[in-house]
């Protein structure tokens, strides 16, 4: 019998496995699973429930004991898949000799985050992923950016479930977002951001999401380490693996599409959502020459160009991470979609909800096109 593929997927910035009844990568999934079966393979995969803001060696440990865990004992092939900063914890568990602490980097130390599976490593996947940083992270770090990554947070989780949160949430984040320039949010307004969204939930869901805001306000320690100026050193010292497959995904929403689509919008709450999403797009394109968010040789934009036949701008981004800060490996694919948009968190049939009006436009079409070429890269990688 063949030993099974088995995918791992990794979230990100926002990202769980199951919250509120609703599944985070449930479209990925079958995405997934449709195409390793086309191709007459069987497969596994994984989902890996790490802490949404935690450092990266932790959230990175957390991975390497789910693969240790289920990986079995045959020579099936591995493969991580990493949204947003997901895609950093498989880079560091994937580089030779790291060390994730509690003892060190050997599967046999008691205590330490089991890598005895990496030899069967074929390949990383990285989505939307800062590998260069995020200006966006810097704004988080401050203590009203804290404050508005809560409510963000809070709101997403609505927003993916139901497709649409209470326009009482969705008008207080913008109000409180309306002074980001200012960096001064009233705490007031965001706690009420936060409450309504809340409340729209079923008890159930309600208390899941509390939990879950609680473990993202005790621990904040991945969100420093995603500026700029920290994945520098990230870039110096974690090297890929031998014979490992680095593939990426990049995307990026038009710089005015957002803010020029908002005024055709129908609804309150597509008008408010565009809003918020331009506002997020507007910090996350902050430019800082020193900290480019970018290689420092142009080779992101050449890949970008090759691709897709033009060079976006500079301060292209899908809304949380700039576009040449995503570009690492081999480009599958590049084109207009949002920070979730990619993980299937699109407007569409069926159970696709949005995330944010960001003009991107993005649709199932590409969706199965990125699909397509993410499982065709994994399996050249098996030598298939």
């Amino acid at each position: 019998m063949v030993a099974p593929s088995r995918v791992y997927l990794a979230p990100g910035m926002f990202g769980f496995a199951r919250l509120a009844s609703f599944e985070y990568f449930e479209h990925v999934t079958l995405a997934l699973e449709e195409r390793f079966r086309a191709h007459g393979r069987p497969v596994q995969v994984h989902i890996c429930e790490v802490h949404p803001t935690s450092s990266v060696r932790r959230r990175a440990a957390k991975l390497a004991r789910v693969v240790a865990s289920t990986a079995g004992d045959d020579d099936g092939p591995i493969h991580l898949v990493g949204h947003s900063t997901g895609g950093l914890d498989a880079r560091l568990i994937a580089s030779p000799g790291v060390h994730l602490g509690d003892g060190g980097h050997d599967a046999g130390r008691p205590g330490a985050a089991p890598l005895g599976w990496t030899p069967r490593l074929r390949s990383v996947t990285s989505l939307n992923t800062p590998h260069y940083g995020t200006p966006l992270a810097s704004f988080f770090a401050t203590v009203s950016g804290q404050r508005m990554l809560y409510a963000l947070s809070a709101f997403t989780v609505a927003a993916l479930k139901l497709g649409a949160p209470p326009l009482a949430a969705t008008s207080a984040l913008v109000a409180a977002f309306g002074r980001a320039p200012l960096a001064v949010f009233e705490l007031e307004l965001v706690d009420r951001a936060v409450e309504a969204t809340i409340r729209v939930l079923d008890e159930a869901s309600s208390r899941e999401l509390r939990a879950w805001l609680k473990l993202l306000r005790d621990d904040q320690g991945g969100i420093v380490q995603i500026m700029p100026e920290a994945m520098d050193l990230f870039q110096a010292g974690v090297a890929d693996r031998p014979g490992v497959r680095y593939q990426c995904v990049a995307t990026f929403a038009p710089a005015r599409a957002a803010t020029d689509w908002i005024a055709a919008l129908r609804t309150p709450w597509a008008a408010l959502s565009a809003t918020i999403f331009a506002l997020l797009y507007g910090i996350t394109a902050r430019h800082d020459d020193r900290y480019p968010c970018a290689p420092p040789d142009g080779s992101a934009q050449r890949r970008v160009r090759e691709l897709l036949g033009e060079t976006p701008p500079h301060d292209a981004s899908d809304g949380i991470v700039p576009l040449y800060s995503q570009v690492y490996g081999e480009l599958l694919w590049v084109g207009k979609a949002d920070h979730l948009d990619i993980v299937g968190h699109f407007p569409g049939p069926p159970r696709h909800h949005d995330w944010m009006s960001s003009g991107a436009r993005f649709n199932r079409v590409r969706f199965d096109v990125v699909m397509d070429r993410i499982v065709a890269g994994m399996l050249a990688a098996e030598g298939s």
